[in-house]
């Protein structure tokens, strides 16, 4: 039955993908979707290349639903390589079964084999997304994950005429998964993108790209809710549309308060949605075609990044013929260092706190965290040649822990009482305190220990995780995502966190909701959540390389004692390691 509806699903979520809002009630009629991993050649930057994809399609199809549904994904594997699909943003609630991080709460799904995985939605509202979550694939296995409001309720801000996936992404021109082997090969650093692309393609700005640049065609007078993902494995991204603001509503799958920018600052895993009035131009010329345009918020000048810019068009289909020949308005962007920029918009973020959309932040914390983020070093194996500093590996850690990913996943093992595949002792502060924002890092801090530690957690306890940025091997942003669990970002500042003065200068009222918050280079941010999720639960930085490298912890949310405190039983089909 399910192999039957293929053509007609395909043809559902690619009109939804293309046309945005009009075709999401199609859409919305069958909350069953066939994901057929495969690969397919795609052109780009003057030369073929396969990548692997769902449905052949890059990006991949847009999934819609409404609050509160039960959506199920038929994940079928004829790829080439193990893969796992992860719902970045779905809280799963008792479910982690389904969450899909490789060896964490699954084993990945295997060439020839397929797995179903069963999505539920609770609170979240808005725009996330998903993902690959095994190796390097995320960077052609993602797409937009659109949840509307329940039947009988609406926006909180005024309906828009269209909505529009806007997926950041990158492109390399090698094959991710040898970049990926490479790297790990050498010990050394992933090689750069070759290209940053919006909806799939790098734009006007790029050799063999101008034909296939991404268009969106808007009519004046109307308003357009752009759903904003950055896909990409290592970019910051600035990202902004010339003549024209965006209104903020969203992050997340949650509502914020509306604030208007002329550009925003998103990290990769994050989401944004943001209102377009197609008002010709506000800041501009009365063009009739405006590029929309993202590059890199490089928040560490001493490293290599990819210092191009993508383009989109934004295409007024009824301003006259002449007004749509020239070239397009280009939108004025921060440099590619500017930290004063992006702290500002983030700042700006705070949780809509309504009557239908309330604020529930834990005023009472059960279980306090410091946790050093640090790009580290490990020693080079003595029958080999390491391209890090020194003749050593890179590394990644939280709390001086490079975590270790087990050879079956975690929640198999707790829920089986299995001992030796993981230990609990993941520390709740750094193993030493020294001035962690100070450029001189003495040497020896410099190196790690890997390690498979968790931390478990009761049910219901709140847990408050301040993440403290390092200078050792340099200070920069870090994407943090907790899987499980939206949080409320309670805090932030730069320098070293202080546990006695700091906690005065938290927002309680109507802190941001988030399951991905960017830490600001050489400065700390504080979360705090209720643990009411039970579950094995991934924690990680959502640059590639950094989770690869061990920049990760696990939470184990202990069952509650009321039957719906519970986490599920696990499901009969779970894939083999």
């Amino acid at each position: 039955m399910v192999g039957a509806k293929i053509p007609t699903m395909l043809w559902v979520l690619g009109v939804v993908f293309t046309f945005g809002a009009a075709a999401v009630g199609l859409a919305e009629a069958n909350n069953v979707h066939d994901f057929i991993i495969k690969e397919a050649n795609y052109p780009r930057l003057c030369q073929n290349k396969k990548i692997l994809t769902v449905n052949g399609q890059f990006p991949g199809p847009t999934i819609t639903a409404r609050r509160g549904d039960v959506v199920i994904v038929n994940v079928i594997n004829q790829g080439n390589k193990n893969i796992t699909i992860h719902w970045h943003g779905v809280d799963q609630p008792r479910n982690p079964w389904y969450d899909g991080p490789e060896f964490i709460t699954q084993c990945p799904i295997q060439p020839g084999t397929n797995f179903t995985y069963r999505i539920l939605l609770s609170e979240e509202e808005g725009t996330i997304w998903w993902h690959a979550h095994s190796d390097f694939d995320r960077a052609s296995v993602h797409g937009a994950f659109v949840i509307h409001p329940k039947n009988g309720t609406y926006y909180p801000f005024k309906m828009p005429h269209e909505e529009i996936p806007i997926i950041l992404g990158e492109w390399w021109k090698t094959d991710v998964t040898h970049l990926l082997e490479e790297s790990k090969r050498t010990g050394g650093e992933v090689n750069l993108s070759d290209a940053n692309i919006i909806n799939g393609q790098p734009g006007d700005f790029y050799p063999c790209s101008q034909s296939n640049i991404f268009k969106l065609p808007v009519q004046t007078g109307k308003t357009y809710l752009l759903r904003i993902i950055n896909a990409g494995l290592t970019n910051d991204l600035f990202y902004g549309i010339a003549g024209h603001l965006l209104t903020i509503v969203g992050t997340d799958g949650r509502y914020t308060k509306p604030f208007t920018v002329k550009h925003i600052m998103i990290s990769p895993g994050q989401t944004m949605d943001a209102l377009l009035e197609a008002d010709r131009a506000i800041n501009g010329s009365s063009n009739g075609r405006y590029y929309m345009a993202a590059h890199t918020f490089a928040s560490n000048p001493n490293l290599t990044f990819t210092n191009s810019t993508a383009t989109a068009i934004l295409d007024y289909v009824d301003a006259p013929p002449a007004k749509r020949a020239g070239p397009p308005d280009f939108p004025n962007l921060p440099n590619f260092f500017d930290m004063k920029a992006a702290t500002e918009y983030t700042a700006q973020l705070r949780s809509l706190a309504s009557k239908d959309h309330p604020v529930d932040v834990p005023m009472k914390v059960d279980v306090p965290m410091l946790i050093t983020i640090a790009v580290n070093v490990l020693p080079c194996a003595s029958n080999e040649t390491c391209e890090a500093p020194d003749n050593t590996r890179l590394a990644a850690s939280l709390n001086n822990v490079s975590f270790q990913n087990p050879s079956i996943d975690i929640l198999d093992a707790y829920a089986q009482s299995q001992n030796g595949v993981y230990e609990v002792n993941f520390p709740d502060k750094p193993p030493f305190f020294f001035n962690f924002t100070d450029t001189n890092v003495p040497k020896e801090l410099e190196v790690t220990k890997v390690g498979t530690k968790v931390k478990m957690l009761n049910y219901g306890e709140v847990v408050e995780v301040v993440f403290q940025d390092t200078a050792i091997n340099g200070a920069e942003t870090h994407p943090m995502h907790l899987h499980g669990f939206a949080f409320y970002v309670v805090g932030r500042g730069f320098g070293n966190y202080d546990a006695k003065k700091d906690p005065a200068t938290y927002n309680l009222i109507d802190p941001p909701y988030q399951n991905t918050v960017t830490v600001p280079k050489a400065g700390w941010t504080a979360i705090r959540w209720r643990a009411s999720n039970p579950g094995v639960w991934f924690m990680h930085c959502h640059f590639d390389r950094h989770t690869v490298w061990g920049m990760n912890t696990v939470f184990i949310v202990r069952d509650g004692k009321k039957d719906d405190e519970k986490m599920f039983s696990r499901p009969a089909n779970m894939p083999r390691c």
